[in-house]
């Protein structure tokens, strides 16, 4: 087996053919975006990159497809809307998508989203290709790919939440599978611990963090004259995310300080509900749910403060990118990823999980202190460089070409 062909990108001396599955490269949210980034990068150094979405829509994805980087939609793409209503393979996948998968995972949140249909494009896909590299990028898929990838191919799978938000069936399955990979990948090195000790020796796991997107030329938030009065929040608006914590705490800051604002971007099933928590609490001029922006680089740095209130996440990429920003961040010390961000008081403030009153007190810290924020800001973008594209993509560049050396 060989992955790797001569007269690569000179910094290796080999061409990787990489491929990353995606449930659905069209939506917004961070698992796609970090993905894309990542493509984006590898095509550029020279490699074959393609990435390839099980499911899809008839509209154009929300994240723009990197230079080099080749996308394939497997299910649900512009092909579908093209066919007539009644063209006989439209009508036999609307057959198929009225049964399960039963290629994915039903302990995979997005389970749902898969069908009958999905997997025999799955299956095809993964049949055909030879020789190359295949990362997956969801539990459900990773198990897929671990079970019915050819041989042929380095299966790896990445994580992109943390073990602790899996169910047991899902960790039956990984316990079952996952050791037949030839690498998972955690954005932490915490997860990565976990995973050593839950899979044991058999298993070949290391960490690879996100990489910061491409922020262009914003101005670091730390070196304006004079300070917005903005909080900035952002993300999608489910349970998660916790935005009920973060617009109930913030509450008593706006009380003291009534000339902030607090400024969520993302969009989201609980936005009804959020609207009315905010009209419940008094909060309407001054909490307000900005929408999904494809800019928000632009709007971090012209902000003072980006808090992150998330119950739980695998690797935050939105806070990573408010630090690169130059931005000082509050944040809980959710599991995982904020803890391996900030030090406390130095690039950040963290505070305890889910605690209301604690994320009050931290925003209130960080707005009547101005030098504290540009401390923190500054100290902050400083952290952000050693999570920059290149350097990332040379670490999964180093260990694709190492499996693919060892399997060959």
């Amino acid at each position: 087996m060989t992955t790797l062909h001569p007269d690569g990108p000179a910094h290796t001396g080999w061409t990787l053919r990489i491929r990353f599955v995606l449930g659905n490269a069209y939506g917004g949210g961070g698992t796609i975006r970090t993905t894309l980034t990542m493509a984006g990068a590898l095509a550029e150094r020279g490699h074959d990159v393609e990435i390839a979405s099980v499911l899809g829509r008839p509209s154009p994805p929300v994240f723009e497809i990197p230079p080099g980087v080749r996308l394939v939609t497997l299910t649900g793409g512009p092909q579908r809307a093209a066919r007539s209503r009644w063209d006989p393979r439209r009508v036999a996948q609307a057959l198929l998508r009225r049964f399960r998968s039963r290629l994915i995972h039903p302990g995979d949140v997005r389970y749902a989203n898969f069908s009958f249909e999905s997997d025999l494009a799955l299956w095809r896909y993964l049949r055909r290709q030879r020789n190359v590299v295949l990362v997956g990028t969801r539990a459900g898929i990773n198990l897929a790919l671990a079970r019915y990838a050819p041989r042929s191919n380095v299966v790896i799978a990445q994580e992109h939440m943390n073990l602790r938000r899996h169910g047991e069936p899902l960790r039956a399955g990984f316990r079952a599978h996952y050791p037949t990979l030839h690498a998972l990948v955690t954005l932490t090195e915490g997860d990565a611990e976990d995973y050593r000790a839950f899979l044991g020796e058999q298993a070949a796991v290391q960490a690879i963090p996100n990489a910061v997107p491409d922020l262009g030329a914003v101005a670091p938030a730390h070196e304006r004259s004079e300070d917005s009065k903005i909080v900035v929040a952002a993300g999608r608006l489910t349970r998660q995310k916790g935005f009920d914590l973060l617009i109930g705490a913030w509450r008593p800051v706006v009380a003291a300080h009534p000339d902030w604002q607090l400024h969520i971007y993302g969009g989201g099933h609980l936005e009804a509900d959020l609207r009315r928590q905010i009209d419940d609490l008094g909060l309407a001029e001054s909490v307000r749910l900005m929408g999904f922006s494809d800019d928000l680089p632009r709007h971090l740095s012209q902000a003072s403060l980006y808090v992150l209130s998330s119950r739980f996440e695998g690797f935050p990429l939105v806070l990573l990118e408010a630090m690169g920003c130059g931005l000082p961040v509050v944040a809980f010390d959710c599991p995982t990823g904020p803890a391996d961000l900030i030090e406390d008081g130095v690039t950040g403030l963290l505070v305890p999980p889910k605690s209301k009153r604690r994320l009050s007190e931290a925003m209130l810290r960080a707005i009547e202190d101005p030098q504290l924020r540009r401390t923190m800001g500054r100290n902050a973008r400083h952290l952000v460089e050693s999570y920059s594209q290149a350097g990332i993509a040379e670490r999964w560049e180093r260990l694709f070409s190492d499996l693919s050396r060892k399997a060959g």
